[in-house]
């Protein structure tokens, strides 16, 4: 019946963009010949094969796509690192200030004790003692050559610990630089890959024509509704009306305030966002630090089961955890799709789920027991009781 309506579809427009021709003004008619035979009718393949193409296309697309935001993510987490190594470096050079600084103290000591030797005739302070004549100062100094004796020790055990230490600091550092300079490569690495990837993505959308990218879009709608809606007809959302918590509430507010800003990779705001800078930004904005990367969200953070997700949460979608979106409610999340598109709320099933994370597990048992009346009142919102995370 489908390929029947869209034959018929088809006709008709062929027939209006004839009558259309014809009835143009100054259209010059050559003289009356006998009617050519009728054409045949559109086939059914006629029909489909472009919207073949364009589903090939959309594929395409999404396959370029993908790729760029696995690569997007290996930036973050080289770019994430790199900065992690710079402070440890910082921190280490300042050690080695401090270390080099200590050891000169010691050195100066060390330096002072060997000048009073010498001012002393040279001789050790056990044969100053044999030659006096005082038995008292004998005993007295005898205690004190004890205590510089101890004291002398000490200074020399104290400088090796301290030089020690100064070459560890050093060698650290120089650890610590390696790895910075292998990060900075990786993160070259994969910068060359997002750009390679979004510029035969760009290059591709670029040949189309306008009708093409509209049908293109209607094409990625349906197959996004698609799969919301199998998502929801499987029943994994049945019961799920768990209320955000308040660092919830405020990660939600940040995100959806931010509906409407572009896509860029490796962007954390405020003026645009990749996927996981918009969440980390959006739980910074709670008070709760998670990592910057989906793949390090999926890695480090509590997991929960879909049917007990509640506004805030994230969700972590493909098998290499290369995307994440957060929950509002009501089966949507907030996220940012990708290269030349913007902010936006999506049905959460419309990708892949890979499954859900939590950045505040341990604080939903507290605030939900608080805000009990405020749920008795949820059937205001809804016969399930589902309420989304900016209410």
């Amino acid at each position: 019946m489908k390929t029947g309506r869209r034959l018929l579809t088809t006709t008709a427009v062929a027939v209006v963009c004839a009558i259309t021709v014809l009835a143009a003004p100054g259209a010059a008619f050559a003289a009356p010949t006998p009617p050519p035979p009728p054409a045949p009718a559109p086939s059914a393949s006629a029909d489909v094969a472009p919207s073949k193409d364009l589903e090939a296309v959309r594929k395409k697309l999404d396959g370029l796509y993908r790729a760029a935001a696995v690569a997007t993510e290996e930036y973050n987490a080289a770019e994430e690192k790199a900065e992690q190594q710079s402070t440890e470096i910082a921190r280490l050079a300042k050690k080695i200030a401090e270390g080099r600084k200590r050891l000169d103290e010691l050195k100066d000591r060390a330096g002072a004790a060997a000048a009073s030797q010498y001012r002393g005739g040279g001789l050790p302070p056990e044969a100053h003692l044999m030659l006096s004549d005082d038995p008292q100062e004998f005993l007295v100094g005898a205690g004190r050559i004890r205590q510089g004796q101890h004291a002398t020790k000490g200074l020399l055990s104290e400088t090796r610990r301290a030089q020690e230490d100064l070459e560890q600091y050093a060698q650290d550092a120089g650890t610590q630089l390696r790895k910075l300079e292998s990060g900075r490569k990786a993160k070259a690495k994969a910068q060359r890959k997002i750009e390679k990837q979004i510029a035969a993505a760009e290059k591709i959308e670029s040949e189309l024509e306008q009708e093409e990218k509209e049908r293109l879009a209607e094409l990625e709608r349906r197959a996004a509704e698609k799969a919301q809606s199998a998502w929801l007809d499987s029943g994994v959302l049945d019961g799920v009306g768990a209320q955000a918590t308040e660092q919830g509430r405020k990660a939600v507010a940040y995100a959806t305030a931010q509906i409407g800003k572009p896509y860029e990779w490796g962007a954390e705001g405020p003026k645009t966002y990749d996927c996981s800078g918009l969440t980390s930004q959006a739980w910074k904005a709670g008070g709760q630090g998670i990592p910057r990367t989906s793949q390090e969200q999926w890695k480090r953070l509590t997991r929960v089961a879909v049917a007990e997700m509640r506004p805030g949460d994230l969700v972590i979608y493909f098998k290499d955890a290369s995307h994440v979106g957060m929950y509002v409610g009501d089966g949507a999340i907030v996220h940012a799709p990708r290269p030349g598109r913007t902010i936006t709320i999506a049905g959460a099933g419309s990708m892949p789920i890979l499954g859900v994370v939590r950045p505040d597990p341990n604080t939903g048992e507290a605030d939900n027991k608080n805000e009990s009346d405020e749920g008795d009142k949820s059937s205001e919102n809804g016969k399930d009781g589902r309420k989304t995370g900016a209410n």
